[in-house]
């Protein structure tokens, strides 16, 4: 959806981001499974800010604190708040 939104508004998205989870067919948000694993792929792909689902937020705890630290961690509550935010606007 994100791409879809960049490419139709012809903005690029912002350098170095990742963006994680799933949304379902009506709209619920869906955290990240295996939070640290994913976060650790991100890292090793050159991630330096990660979008995630507030669903994930509870999660955070479990992940490595040097981990968390490698990353500015963004949260969105709707679809439509992910968008902006990887549009760059608040």
């Amino acid at each position: 959806m994100i791409a879809i939104c960049c490419a139709a508004l012809g903005k690029p998205t912002l350098s170095s981001l990742a963006v994680l989870g799933e949304i379902s067919i009506r709209g619920t948000l869906i955290k990240v499974e295996e939070l640290a694993n994913v976060l650790q792929v991100c890292l090793d792909s050159g991630a330096k800010k990660v979008l995630l689902p507030i669903t994930s937020a509870g999660d955070i705890g479990t992940v490595p604190s040097d981990l968390v630290g490698a990353f500015s961690l963004i949260f969105y509550s709707t679809p439509q708040e992910a968008v902006f935010k990887e549009l760059g606007v608040e």
